[in-house]
């Protein structure tokens, strides 16, 4: 086995009362991304799925299919986003919650605690931001019920492992000042309930400017775009077995320039006028990967593109030249990243499956077809 592919899977395909009450009646993902337009000349926008067409993901054949297309590229399994927003309330769950109850897709599966709070600034162009949900972290009580919700889950046969122990990913580690104490409970919880226990991982950029400090408060720094090891040694520090690591801003930085690139960045989300910011996709992805991610317990992202333009307009920046060949190229770099670590430990994060809203995906579109998911079968079988 040349990797294990874990492809990060958005449940964001079907209305919920909390979108249609922010944006209005059966607002999807789909509903940006089939209105997004060309920024420039030769900007391929808008993305239009081609087998799975618009689909509805309260449809159980959609996510037969898009099992049977993942297991036959050699995908070995979703992480599906969870959203466990506090004091019971979940979004999005529906579908995840189906493939469990149902047992199908027969197809291997995981979960990432997206603990963000949710609000409108993910689909407002302007930037403005109105909380939809809150993201609560409300002490053991709550940390426990939500255990409970996620342990048939745990002990479902299709759920992914490591060293016997379900895998479970926190999107967001660095604000979560109780995480230390929440994952030393539900380590606790896991073996009372017939578990080895958790394997968490913390994902975070393998290049950061923030820093979490002992008492749980942030303060900036300066990007190390030559060794991610003091950024992973505070994340394993508080508990964590493994990080996910990603890559974009350490590639952007080394291929425009640490300062350069928070200029660009904020020049173009103040100034509506000037031209969209560009990233060469072949030329910067080549940077994904810092020294530290050979570690066994260090999972690099690869990323098969990035467009928020259905999500942000013209305000970040559009990586252009992504195609399957330049993709494959950058999924056998992070494979020879991997190869000398034991098989178990040979994990390589796909960032994503169907993120159609920040262009990162590879089920079949219009444009490209199969070519993304032919990819990665070259690669992986």
């Amino acid at each position: 086995m040349k990797a294990r592919v874990i492809a990060y899977y958005l449940p964001q395909y079907y209305p919920i009362p909390e979108n249609d009450e922010a944006w209005g009646p059966g607002f999807t993902e789909w509903t940006n991304v089939a209105q997004a337009r060309p920024q420039f000349h030769g900007h391929y926008q808008p993305h239009i799925p081609a087998d799975l067409g618009f689909y509805d993901l309260r449809v159980p054949e959609t996510r037969a299919l898009q099992a049977k297309m993942a297991r036959d590229c050699g995908i070995e399994g979703f992480c599906y986003y969870h959203y466990w927003m506090g004091n019971n309330k979940l979004l999005l769950q529906r579908p995840f919650e189906e493939v469990l109850h149902s047992g199908k897709p027969d197809f291997p599966f995981c979960l990432c605690w997206a603990n963000h709070e949710w609000t409108t600034k993910t689909w407002r162009k302007d930037g403005s931001k109105k909380i939809i949900a809150p993201m609560l972290y409300e002490g053991d009580e709550d940390y426990i019920n939500h255990f409970n919700y996620v342990l048939p889950a745990f002990k479902d046969k299709r759920y992914i492992t490591v060293e016997n122990k379900p895998i479970f990913s926190i999107y967001d580690p660095y604000h979560f000042t109780d995480v230390s104490h929440f994952m030393d409970l539900w380590r606790k919880l896991a073996k009372e309930a017939g578990l080895p226990g958790i394997y968490f991982i913390g994902m975070i950029s393998n290049t950061s400017t923030i820093c979490r400090q002992p008492d749980g408060s942030m303060k900036r720094v300066l990007p190390n775009l030559q060794s991610s090891k003091q950024v992973y040694e505070r994340i394993l520090a508080l508990g964590f077995d493994a990080i996910c690591s990603f890559g974009k801003s350490r590639a952007e930085m080394i291929e425009g320039g640490r300062i350069g690139r928070i200029i660009r960045t904020k020049m173009h989300q103040t100034f509506s006028f000037l031209p969209p910011l560009t990233y060469n996709y072949p030329k910067v992805v080549r940077h994904f990967f810092a020294p530290e991610d050979k570690w066994s317990n260090i999972f690099p992202t690869i990323m098969p593109n990035w467009d928020r333009t259905p999500r942000a307009g013209r305000s970040e920046g559009i990586y252009v030249n992504s195609t399957p060949d330049n993709f494959r190229k950058h999924l056998e770099q992070a494979i020879d990243l991997v190869k000398d670590k034991d098989e178990e430990h040979r994990i390589i994060f796909m960032k994503s499956w169907n993120e159609w809203g920040e262009g990162n995906y590879v089920e079949p579109d219009l444009k490209f077809g199969h070519g993304y998911l032919n990819a990665i079968k070259r690669e992986l079988l």
